[in-house]
């Protein structure tokens, strides 16, 4: 691979720790940038993810020493993830990318709306939405539809599990975004155990980028915990509209 590909992938993967951080969607940044490079699709699927679960293991890690997880459902959410995620890898082959596209901007789209029409959402806990129905309810949203989203697509993962949260439990946006990321975590890894077996890995730029995830990750992280529950909502919309202008180019341009 020339240098100059090295260095484009290399520097995606540092901002896209970053993002998938903050309120994830990092892949709408390393997965381009590692498809531009030549490498076929699957494979750069398979890169990202090797990249992302480094990431996203040490966002998790980080949030987990400075903020209180739900345990409720990050627990047993992060063992249904991996299960889900990795179903969702093995339907990738078989669901069309054309069909899925379009569902998941009209969907990005109203959570953008959302977001802006409801600026107290995420910005203060409500404990009061919490109930067993809805700590299931958010268990099976976050671990078995969302994660096998993740493992037949991806872009935005980060994102809906934040904004599940959110509106589910009643989260603040910070603690929502630690608890995505555990969950993250489990749907990276059971596409990457997908992706493996089926030989697709390119381990030494994958752990390379992997690198340069992690070290965006952490100033994610630190970021997001520093700055609060208003800088979290600003990059979220930021995310949610530049993922539905590139998933409407790939569909429509």
């Amino acid at each position: 691979m020339p240098l100059e590909h090295v260095v484009l992938v290399l520097a995606a993967a540092l901002c896209a720790g970053w993002v998938d951080a903050v309120v994830g969607g990092g892949g709408l940044v390393q997965l381009p940038a590692v498809m531009v490079t030549g490498i076929p699709p699957v494979q750069a699927m398979a890169t990202n993810k090797l990249s992302s679960v480094f990431g996203t293991a040490s966002a998790a890690m980080t949030y987990a020493r400075t903020t209180k997880l739900d345990r409720a459902v990050a627990l047993p959410g992060v063992g249904l993830a991996v299960v889900s995620a990795g179903l969702g890898a093995l339907a990738a082959a078989a669901i069309s990318a054309e069909v899925l596209r379009p569902a998941v901007m009209v969907v990005l789209v109203g959570v953008a709306a959302f977001v802006t029409l409801r600026p107290a959402m995420g910005s203060v806990p409500q404990p009061h939405l919490r109930t067993n129905g809805r700590v299931v309810a958010a268990v099976m949203v976050a671990g078995v539809g969302i994660a096998f989203y993740d493992g037949i697509m991806g872009p935005g993962t980060g994102t809906f599990l934040i904004i599940a949260f959110t509106t589910i439990l009643g989260l603040d946006f910070v603690s929502a975004s630690a608890s995505a990321k555990i969950i993250n975590t489990g749907t990276n890894l059971g596409a990457l155990f997908v992706f493996g077996w089926q030989g697709h890995l390119l381990w030494g730029l994958g752990l390379g980028m992997a690198v340069c995830n992690v070290a965006g990750a952490q100033l994610g992280a630190r970021m997001a915990l520093k700055r609060g529950t208003g800088f979290v909502r600003v990059v979220l919309l930021c995310v949610v509209v530049a993922m539905v202008i590139r998933l409407g180019w790939q569909q429509f341009g």
